[in-house]
C-alpha cells in the first residue's frame, strides 16, 4: 500500500506533539510495510535533505515569504504549492492508494489532492481551534481555521483521534458522526539510559541544581494553554516548602509574559528558561528530574507526560482532556485539578516529600507505556485503518475511472 502523508511538521521541522506523531509514526508504518511518500512545507532545514529510513520518500516544499501574509493566508498559499509539488513529485507514475493528512494546517491540500486522484482521505485531528480557546471561535482568523478543521472531517472518509475527550469534540464541534471516528493514541519511543554511570548523571543535573534542590521539569511549547503560569504562582510556596528549583524548555508567544512572571515573583533564580533543547537533552533531563509538571488548560493527548513516563522520570498532570486518560491518579502519577494553584501547588510538595511512593508511580508509568503506547502497535492499528478505507473504496466505483494499468 502506498501511502500519502501530508504534515506541517516532520524533522527537522518539529515543534510539538503533532510533528512528534508523524515523526515517530511514519517510519513505524514503514516497517510494516507501507512505502510512504511525506509532503511538508520547507519551515527548517534544507530541501534536498533526505531522510534516512527505507520505504519513506519525502518532499520538502519551500514556502512563501511569511511576512507577507497573515498566518491562515500563509497557510493557505503554502497549501498550493504542497499541492502542486505533490502532483509534480508523483507526475505520471499515478497515485498513491490514500491520502492521510495531520490537522487543519494541510487541510486544503489533502482536500484538492482527494478531488484531483479520485482516492480516499484520512484526517487524524490532533487538536482544534475551538479547545485551544476554551470552545469559542471569537475571531476572523479563529473561524476561519475552525471552518477548515469542519471541512477536514467532512471531507476525511475516516477521522483519527487519540482520546476519547477528542471524540467528544470532534462529535461536538464538527456534528462528525461517532461510527466516522477511530481512536488510536499517541505513542513513546523508550530510549536507552542516556548517562554512562550515576557520576554522569550528577554531574549533568549540577548544570541545573545544587545538592539540596529538587529538580522539577516542564517542557512544551511556552502559550498559554499549557498553563506553566499556574506554575510560576505556586512556585515560591513550593520552594519554601522543599528547595527546588524549576527548569521549563521550549519556545512560544509566552515566554517574555513567563520570565516578567517569575521576575515579579522573586523567583528567576530558581525558574530556568532553558529554550527549545534536543531530543537528547530533553531526556537526559526527564532521567535527571526528580519530578515532570505538565499542568495543562488544554491537552488533547499529552504525549509530553508519556515521554516523561518512558524515561521513569515521576509526573504530575492536570485533569484536563487526554492527560486525564493517559495518568491514572496515585498509580502511574499525580493529578490535580486543572487551573487550580492551589492543588498544583500541594500536587508538586507531596510529589517531592515522598520520593520513594514517586518512584514506585515511576515504575508503574514505564510498564503501561510498554503495554499501551508503543509505536508497532499505533502503527498496526493505524494500518488497520488504511486496509478497512482502501477495501471500502474498492468496492465503490468512485475513482475506478482513472486507475493506471
Amino acid at each position: 500500500m502506498h501511502v500519502l502523508q501530508l504534515s506541517w511538521e516532520f524533522p527537522p521541522h518539529v515543534v510539538g506533539g503533532l510533528g512528534r506523531h508523524v515523526s515517530d509514526l511514519t517510519p513505524a508504518l514503514a516497517d510494516a510495510g507501507v512505502c510512504l511518500s511525506v509532503t511538508t512545507p520547507l519551515l527548517r532545514g534544507d530541501a534536498a535533505a533526505d531522510y534516512p529510513w527505507p520505504g519513506i520518500r519525502v518532499n520538502r516544499v519551500p514556502t512563501p515569504p511569511m511576512t507577507a501574509y497573515d498566518f491562515p493566508s500563509f497557510v493557505a498559499e503554502t497549501n498550493r504549492r504542497m499541492e502542486r509539488a505533490t502532483l509534480t513529485a508523483f507526475g505520471s507514475a499515478g497515485r498513491p492508494d490514500l491520502i492521510h493528512a495531520h490537522d487543519w494546517l494541510v487541510a486544503e491540500a489533502a482536500i484538492s489532492l482527494k478531488h484531483h486522484w479520485r482516492i480516499p482521505l484520512v484526517a487524524t485531528i490532533h487538536a482544534t481551534e475551538r479547545g485551544r480557546h476554551n470552545g469559542y471561535v471569537h475571531t476572523p482568523e479563529t473561524r476561519r481555521v475552525n471552518d477548515i478543521e469542519w471541512r477536514l472531517t467532512y471531507e476525511a472518509w475516516r477521522v483519527i483521534v487519540c482520546s476519547q475527550y477528542m471524540i467528544g469534540q470532534i462529535e461536538t464541534y464538527f456534528q462528525t458522526p461517532a461510527d466516522k471516528i477511530d481512536l488510536i493514541p499517541n505513542g513513546v519511543s523508550i530510549h536507552q539510559y542516556p548517562f554512562q554511570h550515576e557520576a554522569e548523571r550528577a554531574a549533568f543535573r549540577r548544570r541545573f541544581v545544587a545538592p539540596d534542590q529538587a529538580l522539577v521539569f516542564s517542557v512544551g511549547r511556552l502559550v498559554r494553554e499549557k498553563g506553566l503560569h499556574l506554575l510560576i504562582d505556586a512556585w515560591p510556596a513550593i520552594n519554601a516548602a522543599v528547595p527546588a528549583r524549576l527548569v521549563i524548555a521550549g519556545s512560544g508567544d509566552q515566554l517574555d509574559a513567563l520570565k516578567a512572571q517569575a521576575a515579579g515573583l522573586g523567583m528567576e533564580r530558581l525558574i530556568s528558561f532553558v529554550g527549545f533543547i534536543t531530543d537528547d537533552d530533553r531526556d537526559r533531563l526527564y532521567h535527571a528530574a526528580d519530578l515532570a509538571v505538565f499542568p495543562s488548560l488544554y491537552e488533547p493527548f499529552g504525549i509530553v507526560a508519556l515521554e516523561a513516563c518512558a524515561a521513569g522520570c515521576p509526573v504530575l498532570v492536570a485533569a484536563t482532556g487526554g492527560l486525564a486518560e493517559v495518568i491514572d491518579p496515585d498509580v502511574t502519577g499525580i493529578v490535580v485539578p486543572a487551573d487550580d494553584v492551589g492543588a498544583l501547588r500541594e500536587g508538586v510538595q507531596l510529589a517531592l516529600r515522598d520520593s520513594p511512593a514517586a518512584a514506585t508511580r515511576a515504575e508503574h508509568a514505564l510498564a503501561m507505556v510498554r503495554s499501551r503506547y508503543t509505536w508497532p502497535g499505533i502503527a498496526a492499528d493505524t494500518l488497520h485503518v488504511y486496509r478497512r478505507v482502501h477495501g471500502e473504496w474498492l468496492a465503490l466505483p468512485w475513482g475506478k475511472e482513472l486507475i493506471v494499468r
